[in-house]
């Protein structure tokens, strides 16, 4: 996936921070879920997950770019996004119902998932395969007519008492699961990421804003084990190594394109000018605007 030439929106953290006047959120020690509806005829941007993500259509349609794969999500279906990557997304109101698109997103973390699973005493029943980073189901009846039922609880997200919103996320996995054992094993198989190679992780992941935390989850490795096993690599830390070869990305940047500093900043993985600008002359010595080329003629 081309990576865009402005910042990515990481989730669901600045979705919380600042939501649009079209966003309802209810949230609770560390759980979120996001209502949204909206008109729109195309709106496109990329977002980066920090934790799992379940995305419900209710109206229109909503469109998930990862890699070279494309998956639509259509009315009454639903998409599971694992965290720690980067995709591309567009957004289409239905054109006979006034362009109105209604989703609602529900975020994941690892301990709900893992607390999730030892409730369900599920064991697999097959070999495991490599989980697919986006996967869309359908939605059936029952589990539409839930997450109706869900609304109340956005109109006055003040008035949900401690714990409910952990209860309501089980209540949702559990709903989806008991109708869906497709779901059930692909959650399982986000508990138990394949080892992969920590040189392919981070080659593909080197201009996205992610943490050690993230190359290690996308390694299959604990965040000790990710960082031994690069300096056995590499000789030396990932995040000097990683800083690095950023930074000279972005001097090949500065020299043989015509982006600007703040582009290339947020294109390189960076996420703030300033510590770009910084960390990008302690390196060689010169502000990254001192090598912006003049305009031809």
């Amino acid at each position: 996936m081309a990576v865009p030439l402005s910042k990515l929106t990481k989730i669901p953290r600045i979705l919380i921070k600042t939501p649009t006047h079209q966003q309802r959120i209810l949230r609770m020690n560390g759980l979120s879920a996001i209502e949204s509806c909206t008109r729109t005829e195309g709106a496109t941007g990329t977002l980066f997950l920090e934790d799992h993500m379940l995305l419900f259509v209710m109206e229109g349609m909503y469109t998930v770019r990862f890699g070279t794969e494309v998956h639509t999500v259509n009315k009454h279906e639903m998409v599971l996004i694992h965290k720690s990557i980067a995709f591309q997304y567009e957004k289409s109101g239905e054109p006979n119902f006034d362009y109105v698109l209604n989703y609602m997103m529900f975020f994941l973390k690892d301990e709900l998932i893992n607390e999730f699973m030892k409730l369900a005493d599920y064991t697999p029943t097959s070999v495991a395969r490599t989980p697919a980073p986006v996967s869309v189901h359908t939605i059936d009846d029952r589990l539409f007519s839930y997450l109706e039922s869900l609304k109340p609880y956005f109109n006055e997200p003040e008035r949900i008492r401690d714990g409910l919103v952990k209860v309501k996320l089980l209540e949702l996995l559990f709903g989806i699961a008991d109708r869906n054992d497709i779901f059930l094993s692909e959650l399982a198989q986000i508990k138990r990421q394949e080892r992969k190679s920590i040189k392919d992780v981070v080659d593909a992941n080197i201009t996205n804003p992610v943490t050690l935390h993230d190359l290690a989850y996308l390694s299959g490795r604990s965040l000790s084990s990710f960082k031994r096993d690069f300096k056995a690599i590499y000789n030396t830390s990932p995040l000097q190594w990683i800083r690095n070869r950023r930074l000279d990305k972005a001097q090949e940047m500065l020299i043989h394109s015509s982006l600007s500093v703040t582009e290339i900043c947020f294109s390189t993985g960076f996420e703030n000018v300033s510590h770009f600008s910084k960390v990008f002359k302690l390196r060689f010595g010169i502000p990254p605007s001192a090598l912006k080329q003049p305009p031809k003629l």
